[in-house]
């Protein structure tokens, strides 16, 4: 148990001082790429930002979206995973990496899944894109998906198809794409595991595209996703987690040089993120962290305590006791319930955003009888005859 140096503070009063010892900080990661994003699942903590919300060519990692409104297609009985579906003549039509379909397959739509995930297939992407788009066009689906990712709190994405091939206004932040990879995590975990699946052999048709192109999945590191892209614009890319001892990691890493340099600091990324930072448990859940006081109350005074064990995530190296401050809108007015939102425990670890945690009532605090509300009426008005207005407020 980490030891909190506090102070209670109130909003519309003077906060108290913050004392105590710092958490040593964690080296920041100097990475190569163009942009980059790193969060911690569990905690939601951002460990990596650099130009995270811009906009820049997503390459194949857009085919992420792809897969994410085909499986809530699949949850919604829309499709099946032995549907056959038809290849058209624009779906064949592309180019780089493909499952060399043709006008006279009908391929199952595991086996397209398997396509894009594992093969990164171009045209596979499209036969699913024509399946579910709103007006049968590849065109169609991209608005829909750009709808979508809206929805899903995507601000920077826009799609102008469904795999990724160069086009303009076809743009993807590396804050978008974690977004997204977490949203394929929690809501789909029947189908995550296809994510870390190394080769995938379709029909014998073409033997040198059946190794998925992910770098991490062979080095047992816990890397069990998501997609890599590259293009001669957006150079080369990978959105990527991995998972260590329960702690999930997820990241973003778009516009290195080669694949080399992709897979190089993709690994150096992943053993930064868990070697360096580790999750922490502050308080326990009932533990009282500090009191607010109540006006008009049976009590003076509330426990405040943690609803559920306060976990954050600190630099590996940090010391045994961590600055905090417990910040409320006081004096509370009674009745207080059990358990009612009453303060936040604000910490801010060095090279880490502020966390925020909140805090309730440990009790019930009932509204105080004639006399209390006498005496305190009473004592706040020789405050403001002896300190003047501002001090009794």
């Amino acid at each position: 148990m980490y030891d909190l140096l506090k102070t209670s503070a109130r909003r519309l009063a003077a906060a108290g001082l913050i004392v105590g010892l710092s958490a040593l900080s964690a080296a920041a990661f100097d990475t190569k790429a163009r942009a980059a994003y790193v969060v911690d699942a569990g905690t939601n903590t951002v460990l990596m930002s650099k130009n995270a919300e811009t906009a820049l060519p997503p390459a194949s990692m857009s085919k992420l979206m792809t897969l994410y409104v085909a499986f809530e297609a699949l949850r919604d009985g829309r499709l099946t995973l032995d549907e056959r579906l038809p290849v058209s003549e624009h779906a064949m039509s592309y180019k780089g990496s493909t499952m060399f379909l043709n006008t006279q397959d009908r391929v199952r739509v595991e086996d397209l899944l398997r396509g894009i995930i594992v093969l990164s297939g171009n045209d596979a992407c499209v036969v699913i894109a024509e399946a579910l788009s709103p007006d049968g066009t590849e065109a169609g689906f991209a608005r829909y998906m750009t709808k979508r990712a809206q929805q899903m709190g995507m601000a920077n994405s826009t799609f102008a198809n469904s795999n990724g091939w160069p086009a303009a206004g076809h743009r993807m932040s590396a804050q978008d794409l974690a977004i997204l990879a977490e949203h394929l995590i929690e809501d789909f975990p029947e189908y995550y595991p296809l994510f870390k699946e190394t080769t995938f052999e379709f029909d014998g048709r073409a033997p040198s595209n059946v190794r998925n192109r992910n770098p991490l999945l062979r080095l047992g590191i816990g890397a069990d996703g998501l997609k890599t892209g590259h293009t001669e614009e957006a150079g080369f890319g990978l959105t990527g987690s991995a998972l260590q001892d329960g702690r999930r990691v997820i990241f973003v890493l778009s516009g290195l040089n080669s694949t080399a340099q992709r897979a190089e600091e993709a690994e150096a990324i992943v053993n930064w993120s868990f070697r360096h930072f580790g999750k922490r448990t502050i308080a326990k859940a009932g533990e009282p962290v500090a009191q607010a006081d109540i006006w008009m109350g049976a009590a003076a005074t509330v426990d405040l305590v943690a609803a559920e064990d306060l976990e954050i995530l600190l630099p590996a190296l940090a010391g045994r006791q961590i600055n905090a401050e417990v910040v409320y809108d006081g004096p509370v007015n009674a009745p207080v319930a059990k358990g009612d939102l009453l303060a936040e425990l604000v910490i801010q670890p060095d090279e880490l955003p502020e966390i925020r945690l909140p805090l309730v009532a440990a009790n019930d605090v009932a509204r105080g009888g004639f006399t209390v509300r006498v005496t305190t009426a009473a004592k706040a008005l020789m405050r403001q005859i002896l300190n003047g207005p501002a001090e009794a407020s």
